[in-house]
């Protein structure tokens, strides 16, 4: 396929752009972030990436220095205590993914893809393996963001990363990259501390993979 030939080409070229484009509110938000809590701007996270290969992801650090690491947010007994004031507006709005344009310029990411699970989301990583989905680069968004988010289980996502990886395409990125800009002004599926949140809250469970920071 062609376009799989230009993915990264247009990746790398819309990724500079962005960088360019988007550098004044980068800077706004670091400076927030310093003066609302002590700690680094950047928070680096091991996940894992093509071929389950492991990279380190970059993103704003939403939550304080002594927050638990790796681990999912619905492990922790009071997640809203870790986030950070600015971190609630950031991880509500999305911003805080925006340093994982870096990763798409160093070839860890794409901007569309699976998103990238966390080296010990081994549920996730081993469902994504019956779809294939651990074949592609992840993304900074994807099908299955915005066909659920947050409120979906494992099992549905993983699905829904297979299904993209089958109809990969630039109708389908293109897609993909439009419905994301409404689903993050709408905050679609959005639930904090909530994979699969929705359906849970039917069937009296939940369960999640949002990381804690």
């Amino acid at each position: 396929m062609i376009y799989l030939k230009l993915k990264r080409p247009i990746d790398l070229i819309l990724a500079v752009t962005g960088l360019i484009l988007l550098l004044p509110l980068l800077l706004a938000i670091a400076v927030l972030i310093k003066l609302d809590s002590k700690g680094p701007v950047l928070f680096k996270q091991k996940r894992v990436g093509k071929g389950k290969r492991t990279f380190y992801i970059y993103k704003f650090r939403t939550m304080r220095i002594d927050s638990p690491k790796d681990t999912p947010t619905h492990m922790l007994k009071n997640p809203e205590k870790w986030i950070t004031r600015v971190g609630k507006v950031l991880r509500k709005t999305s911003l805080d993914e925006l340093p994982q344009i870096l990763n798409i310029i160093k070839g860890d990411m794409s901007i569309i893809g699976p998103r990238p699970a966390l080296w010990n989301q081994y549920d996730l990583i081993a469902e994504r393996d019956k779809y294939g989905a651990n074949d592609v680069l992840p993304g900074l968004t994807g099908w299955a963001q915005i066909n659920g988010r947050d409120e979906l289980p494992i099992q549905e996502k993983a699905r829904l990363d297979g299904e993209y990886v089958k109809k990969l395409s630039l109708a389908m990125d293109v897609k993909c990259f439009f419905y994301t800009i409404i689903s993050v002004i709408k905050r679609d599926g959005v639930v904090e501390g909530g994979t699969g949140s929705l359906k849970a809250a039917q069937k009296g469970y939940r369960h999640n993979s949002r990381t804690s920071a």
